[in-house]
């Protein structure tokens, strides 16, 4: 559940959030065209990452991952469907509990990923300074 204040907002504190929601779009649509420009749909490059940046290990389950994308468990597993018929990734039995089913990264996949990664730590790197979270609790207050 998100934090409220029961202060009013002020024009400030608008121009603030709107600036801040401004420069997250400017990076998510540089994301989307990337994906689709190295032949890869947003949510498909979304999936590769969460899947190879899953907290201790280089797998992940459905479940986690919709949580992550904060998607529809059943949406996620259409996704991962289409994903994996393009070579990208793949469902594997775990050895440990054979009820789960693990998604990892495949070589296409990784390739792509790698790529795309790359890419889009060289332009977070190019918006430091521009790119933060805005201390909402700094702004002046009438």
């Amino acid at each position: 559940m998100p934090r409220t204040d029961a202060r009013p907002l002020n024009k400030q504190d608008f121009e603030t959030l709107a600036d801040f929601r401004y420069q997250v779009r400017k990076f998510v649509r540089f994301s989307e065209q990337l994906a689709r420009q190295h032949g890869i749909q947003p949510l498909q490059y979304l999936l590769l990452l969460q899947i190879k940046g899953y907290p201790g290990r280089d797998w992940a389950t459905i479940g986690e991952l919709a949580e992550r994308l904060q998607a529809q468990h059943h949406g996620v597993v259409a996704l991962v469907s289409r994903c994996e018929k393009q070579g990208l990734v793949e469902r594997r039995r775990s050895s440990e509990d054979r009820r789960r089913i693990e998604i990892r990264v495949r070589e296409k996949g990784e390739k792509v990923l790698n790529k795309l990664a790359r890419l889009h730590r060289g332009e977070l790197l190019s918006l430091q300074g521009e790119f933060v979270v805005p201390d909402m609790r700094t702004l002046d207050h009438p």
